[in-house]
């Protein structure tokens, strides 16, 4: 049923709560105040799905916090649902409609209060659990490689930890506009499946660099979005291209790193690094638009196509970060509200 929401008509939601910081026991699936009522251009979604992302682990253990104006103890940065409600200034949107996009946290709840800027019509031919395993991995991996990376036909990137959700989607996005993708994984399964996805190439273990440049003939990777972190980045050095694009994305593998200057003054290397969540509104808005632009059409294709590796009711949500934390998933971990 579709109706017009107002104040009176919820007093409060179900979310993931983090009760305390710390282990996955101390979250909960419970009821909390519900947001306000939207004004201008916000848009309140009836949130049906929601991806668990390595951001949501660190909140969870009080290492990553929200942003001012986002809850401290209700995480999420993705989410799809339905509008339930829309603001005065709202235009691109109405109740009903169904609707998929980021955020800097609050996702993981019955009802979210986003800026229509950040929404997203979701694809007929998605469910709102593969709707939710997109927005934050897609758009991440969009900005990184082609937005900062600049990365063309023909080139050659270099993707660390490709079996991951940003991975995954950056393999996909890479593919079609024509470039060849070389992945890292830590296990050879992983890189096998990634075949499925359009890999060209996997590799495993600690000397990726050397294959890097035999595999391209000495020329080394043009783009590379390092997941990972300092335990990669002299690799990095060594197999980046002339005039390479290194994006640094993710720092599971560690926050310093020796840092040969000589190597990025004689490649002429740039060295870029970003984030998403603690951008402003503006440039959340165009990120989210040119992911619009240039990858929802080929969602909608079914040319790229999201992966969900497994659906947790809400209420699952300790088991679900134990899961992902145990890095057994391939692609995305998903929360059904």
């Amino acid at each position: 049923m579709i109706f017009a929401w107002s104040a009176s008509h919820f007093k409060f939601m179900k979310a993931v709560h983090i009760d305390e910081f710390g282990d996955a026991a101390n979250l909960s699936f419970r009821e909390v105040e519900e947001p306000p009522a939207p004004h201008g251009t916000g848009v309140l979604v009836n949130v049906k799905a929601a991806a668990l992302n390595r951001a949501d682990l660190l909140q969870r253990q009080g290492l990553y916090p929200a942003p001012k104006g986002y809850p401290e103890r209700i995480p999420g940065l993705e989410f799809a649902g339905t509008v339930a409600a829309v603001g005065e200034s709202v235009s691109k949107f109405a109740i009903g409609d169904r609707v998929f996009g980021i955020t800097a946290g609050g996702a993981q709840a019955e009802f979210l209060l986003t800026d229509e800027s950040l929404l997203i019509e979701i694809p007929e031919r998605l469910s709102y659990a593969e709707a939710a395993a997109i927005p934050e991995a897609f758009i991440t991996a969009h900005d990184a490689i082609i937005t900062q990376g600049k990365l063309a036909r023909d080139e050659t990137v270099l993707i660390h930890a490709v079996g991951s959700g940003v991975g995954l989607a950056a393999l996909q996005i890479a593919k079609s506009v024509g470039a060849s993708v070389i992945g890292t994984s830590r296990t050879t399964a992983k890189l096998d499946r990634c075949l499925d996805f359009g890999l060209d190439s996997g590799l495993s273990g600690e000397n990726f660099a050397e294959h890097v440049v035999g595999l391209t003939s000495g020329r080394g990777a043009d783009v590379i979005l390092d997941l990972v972190g300092a335990k990669v980045f002299g690799g990095n050095l060594k197999c980046a291209a002339l005039k390479g694009r290194i994006v640094l994305v993710g720092l599971v593998g560690g926050r310093k790193a020796e840092f040969d200057l000589g190597v990025a003054l004689t490649k002429r290397l740039s060295i870029i690094g970003t984030v998403l969540r603690s951008r402003s509104l503006e440039e959340k808005a165009d990120a989210t638009r040119k992911f619009t632009e240039e990858v929802v059409p080929l969602i909608d294709s079914g040319e790229i196509v999201p992966n969900v590796d497994r659906v947790f009711c809400a209420s699952e949500v300790a088991e679900a970060h134990r899961y992902l934390e145990s890095n057994q998933s391939f692609g995305k971990v998903i929360l059904e509200l």
